[in-house]
């Protein structure tokens, strides 16, 4: 093979290399902090739970009502309620509040709501209480769904109450 010849099978090959590139692969969802040993759930609970967890480092979309467009947090606790057992709840946290039991902080369940008062109104910000102080919520734009704890002290200087779903 003539010097010529060689420089553009060498050309050619380097091309083709640089054309190939590895699959893109999503960006792994964050691990949720929380021990799934320690969550004490059952039932409609635990299901409420598992489809939670399931949603971890969805985007946030205020208005979003399902997961491939992004949730908000009142988005997001009514699809997982309606998937998960069946329910269907209002699309807004506010609204929900008003059509749920309100219960004591010490009587919290996996699968009950979290409401947190974060722009100067009640029930302006929800989540879903998966046990162990922790709950599962939709923050805020440029955001993903993840877990957070209600001893943290942006959320505990907020919180508006809880309330049940089921019995």
């Amino acid at each position: 093979m003539t010097h010529v010849r060689r420089w553009i099978v060498l050309g050619l090959v380097a091309a083709i290399a640089a054309c190939s590139t590895a699959p893109t692969r999503k960006p792994a969802r964050p691990r949720p902090d929380v021990s799934l040993s320690r969550i004490q759930a059952s039932g409609d609970g635990r299901e409420i739970v598992m489809y939670s967890l399931g949603l971890l480092g969805v985007g946030y979309q205020f208005g979003g009502s399902n997961p491939d467009a992004g949730l908000d947090c009142s988005g997001m606790a009514a699809f997982i309620y309606k998937n998960a057992v069946g329910v269907t709840l209002p699309h807004n946290a506010a609204e929900i509040a008003s059509r749920t039991r309100e219960i004591d902080r010490g009587a919290l369940k996996a699968g009950d709501l979290v409401f947190f008062n974060t722009m100067n109104r009640r029930y302006s910000h929800m989540g879903i209480y998966i046990g162990d102080n922790k709950f599962v919520h939709a923050p805020r734009t440029n955001s993903v769904i993840r877990v957070d704890s209600l001893d943290n002290s942006y959320f505990a200087a907020r919180y508006d109450g809880a309330r049940a779903v089921l019995n």
